[in-house]
């Protein structure tokens, strides 16, 4: 290819990143390119930095690798730039070649059950954009529960069950901004109770979420002796894989040893974290004005596959609130064709197609807006990976972009009265957060309001 490549990449989370990563690599195959990655929060990283619990700085780790790849001169970010108000698909088709969409998925997927929308009734996804300080989201959060029940068994179901069950407190090392800590503190809770539908052998944690719950001495771990029930596809499923095996054995161990005695004054504040399998949520029990005061579930019973079936008996729990957190869901896209049963934008191996299942030239789709909001993290590389083939499998087919001149599209923002951010910008937002949180031998204190972030990011910007 006689020409550089310009490439618009749409969300600088891991799975954008992940694609300008071996996009940028490309250069090896003999294709010169310039990235562009545009991003509607002021601060890069997406998932890391608003979807993960504050108190996994293992998972956060990733963000030096991250960081490394945002480094590289090819590679810029343009941050506070939404897609669909700020710039549309004609202008960016305006300055790029192609233009990839990685803008994952950050809405809960809804339950529908009787009661679901009562007051006290919330999504996972909002009370996680809470307590990881989004800047679009209200800076309270309703803790007034004493008990509350979470709907799930996979990781984002352990973090809102781990946030709510620690005290704020053990959370003020990490990097929580100062409302989520005086929230946490003031929350009454004493009880929080995760369900699952299916058994331990079918839980979809990983074994060091499943851990994590029980390294705080603030919080006693239950796991119920008749919930630890498997059949032959139960038993297929643990032999064919170390995690699932790791979770069941853990959960077993749980099972059998003894629970304190809450009315000990020695157990005085320590909070109690009941895992609960084989119990179908069926209903949230209130009213609109009261808003939740129960949860109605099912008990189910093994059908010999894996699978589970209703028993036909029910059980009602004394609970103030109920977190659903039963998977994510993308938001569709201005002007690009939306999937909305999968929660996905239609593509074959990461090209877009239109609704007469055509290619629409120049534009893809990488992450969890391309398959679905299912795997850990790192699974994104794969998908990036075939993606960034199947563009390159394009070049010579795709319309060069008419305003080449990597500044065009500065200019066009300025114009549009876009207050953008950068690489740059990060790198004083970041100092800064730092610098809050030394004094308080913290690794940083994480600034939530949007104005405050693109302030503090744009000083002294050219």
């Amino acid at each position: 290819m006689s020409r550089r490549l310009r490439v618009a990449i749409v969300g600088a989370g891991p799975a954008g990143i992940y694609a300008a990563d071996i996009l940028d690599k490309a250069e090896k195959a003999g294709v010169e390119v310039n990235i562009d990655l545009f991003e509607r929060m002021p601060a890069p990283f997406g998932l890391i930095r608003y979807g993960v619990a504050p108190d996994h700085p293992r998972i956060k780790g990733i963000v030096n690798a991250l960081h490394k790849v945002l480094d590289r001169p090819g590679i810029r970010l343009l941050g506070n730039v939404d897609y669909g108000s700020d710039i549309k698909l004609d202008d960016l088709r305006e300055f790029y070649d192609a233009i990839i969409f990685s803008t994952g998925a950050s809405a809960d997927r809804p339950l529908d059950i009787p009661g679901i929308e009562l007051p006290g009734s919330h999504g996972a996804a909002d009370f996680v954009s809470w307590y990881d300080g989004h800047p679009d989201v209200s800076r309270t959060w309703p803790l007034t529960a004493t008990s509350v029940a979470v709907l799930g068994v996979g990781n984002v179901a352990l973090d809102v069950a781990r946030i709510l069950a620690k005290t704020a407190d053990e959370l003020l090392t990490t990097e929580i901004p100062p409302n989520v800590y005086e929230g946490l503190k003031a929350s009454p809770v004493t009880d929080v109770h995760v369900f699952g539908r299916r058994g331990p052998a079918q839980a979809k944690f990983t074994p060091m979420e499943l851990r994590e719950l029980d390294h705080s001495p603030n919080v006693e771990v239950i796991v119920h002796p008749e919930d630890i029930e498997f059949d032959e596809g139960s038993m297929t499923a643990i032999r064919g894989s170390k995690q699932v095996d790791m979770v069941v054995k853990t959960l077993q161990e749980w099972a059998i040893r003894d629970h304190s005695d809450p009315a000990d004054s020695a157990n005085a504040g320590r909070k109690r974290l009941h895992l609960h399998f084989f119990h179908s949520p069926s209903e949230v029990l209130g009213d609109h004005e009261s808003g939740v005061t129960g949860l109605r579930t099912e008990r189910t019973e093994l059908t010999g596959d894996g699978n589970v079936r209703g028993t036909g008996e029910f059980h009602d729990w004394n609970v103030q609130a109920v977190y659903r957190a039963v998977g994510y869901l993308s938001s569709n896209l201005a002007e690009i064709p939306f999937d909305n049963t999968t929660g996905t934008v239609p593509n074959q191996a990461g090209r877009v197609l239109d609704l007469d299942e055509e290619q629409m030239p120049g534009i893809y789709v990488t992450g969890w807006i391309k398959r679905g909001p299912v795997g850990l993290i790192g699974h994104t590389k794969g998908d990036a990976a075939e993606t960034i083939d199947s563009l390159l499998a394009d070049v010579e087919e795709l319309a060069e972009a008419k305003q080449p001149d990597p500044d065009a599209i500065l200019e066009f923002l300025d114009e549009r009265g876009v207050p953008f951010t950068t690489w740059e910008g990060w790198g004083r937002l970041d100092a800064h957060e730092r610098a809050l949180g030394e004094p308080q031998g913290r690794e940083r204190v994480k600034v939530v309001e949007r104005t405050e972030m693109v302030r503090v990011s744009r000083e002294h910007q050219a």
